[in-house]
């Protein structure tokens, strides 16, 4: 295992590791800002007391969330140096925005809000809970950018080896972004209604404070199928955009190696990759050329048409990334979606009908459900990153060229092995302090903290 492998390994476990808690914070932040405005404007204390109860598993969150960020920030000048070279002069701006402006604006109004409970007037004390969900938005806008000059490189010039801003504001306008942005925060809504809506359903079937939790499961359903719908409906675009911006990436994530048109979509698939083939699949004629151009005619390109094309472009290599693991990463993605919205249809269709606390099958499944984002998510990603292999800046710097050339397999191996150890600790610390926090008895009043 070389110096790249590793440390592609170390970026890929602390990214995903990372961006478990990072929708969360999104969504919850701007759930427990609301609950707590409809406190405000109703003076009703059960919004309070949720807004106590969930922002404090919030803050667990958000910890865990820091914890796990600031490691890859090093990363960048230890296991990716060369890369960090070659676009320091663009990638350098947007983290130093974030860190310097976002991140500090959030924790500092967190912990206003965490102290404030009896110090501020209700209003004051709520606003500081929108102004950390407006700068955790604001947060992911920059990283966001930074990953999309990655994934789509604009507003760029070369000079002397090294990729220098020459427009701010093509970065700002980056097609990628305009639909990355929205797809992420949608995502953030997503996991938080149903890691509400979990919680909730697994204290009604203990039993604990049935008016809390049914006021909370019924809070979270529409949120959450509001943040599916968007997240689904926002993903369907950005596939669309894709087919243009890197075609490789499509044609990864349908196992399709020969052009087609129209072009059918793979339900599933036996890959293999060593022959560039699918020994085995189960295809609906024409819906991918469908769900492409929103017509049943249109031309996909396949992989070996692109390698081809691309080998024209920039010269001999392998320009295919891992078929498989973008192929059954994005049918994880879509099929976790599926469900969400699926299991938000019926938490909403029981909550009407006053049944939730009857029908223990569907807490159960409400209960599992808290799940399904974080696949989703991490589905999402996987594909994102792994999709454009095998650049780092798609079509500027391959990931064997970003890779520090100082570093030895022997240390990236022992500190991928010391992050995965510290990290998995962080993870049973995290799931032990939810559970903890999360499921039991609710006290009545507006005196829990």
């Amino acid at each position: 295992m070389d110096v790249v492998l590793l440390s592609r390994l170390q970026f890929g476990l602390t990214t995903i590791y990372h961006f478990f808690f990072v929708p969360l914070t999104i969504g919850l932040t701007l759930m427990v800002a609301i609950m707590e405005t409809m406190y405000v404007k109703k003076k009703d204390e059960h919004y309070q007391q949720m807004a106590k109860f969930w922002g404090k598993l919030l803050l667990i969150n958000f910890a865990m969330g820091v914890v796990t960020g600031i490691v890859q920030e090093f990363q960048f000048g230890m296991n990716w140096s060369t890369y960090s070279r070659f676009v320091g002069d663009i990638f350098g701006a947007p983290l130093a925005i974030e860190a310097l402006f976002a991140f500090f604006l959030e924790s500092t109004f967190l912990g206003i809000w965490i102290f404030g409970w009896e110090k501020l007037k209700p209003a004051l004390h709520a606003a500081c809970m929108w102004i950390v969900a407006l700068a955790s938005c604001v947060s992911a806008f920059w990283i966001l950018l930074a990953n999309s000059f990655m994934q789509n490189p604009v507003g760029y010039v070369i000079n002397n080896g090294r990729a220098e801003m020459d427009s701010f504001l093509a970065l700002l306008t980056n097609p990628h972004l305009q639909l990355q942005y929205p797809h992420v925060i949608a995502g953030g809504w997503a996991t938080a209604g149903f890691f509400v809506l979990g919680i909730s359903a697994i204290n009604l079937l203990k039993g604990h404070n049935n008016a809390f939790f049914q006021k909370s499961l019924k809070f979270a359903t529409v949120f959450a199928l509001i943040g599916a719908l968007v997240s689904a409906g926002v993903g369907h675009a950005q596939g669309q955009h894709l087919i243009y911006e890197q075609p490789m990436k499509m044609a990864a994530a349908e196992a399709l190696w020969e052009t087609e048109d129209p072009a059918g979509l793979a339900l599933v698939a036996s890959i293999d990759e060593e022959q560039g083939k699918n020994n085995f699949e189960i295809v609906i004629p024409k819906l991918l050329s469908f769900m492409v151009y929103n017509s049943f005619d249109g031309e996909v390109r396949g992989i070996h048409e692109l390698q081809a094309e691309m080998e024209a472009k920039y010269g001999a290599g392998d320009y295919v990334p891992p078929v498989a693991v973008c192929f059954w990463s994005f049918r994880v993605m879509v099929g976790a979606g599926g469900l969400m919205i699926g299991l938000a249809l019926l938490a909403i269709f029981l909550t009407r009908k006053g049944k939730e606390v009857q029908c223990k099958y569907s807490l159960t499944a409400m209960g599992l459900g808290i799940a399904l984002p974080y696949l989703a998510n991490s589905g999402g990603w996987i594909l994102a990153e792994m999709g454009r292999q095998p650049w780092i800046v798609y079509g500027l710097q391959t990931v064997s060229e970003g890779v520090s050339v100082a570093v030895s397999s022997t240390e990236v191996l022992i500190s991928l092995v010391g992050f995965a150890l510290i990290y998995t600790i962080l993870a049973v610390v995290d799931v032990y302090l939810l559970a903890k926090f999360g499921v039991r008895n609710v006290k009545t009043g507006a005196e829990e903290v």
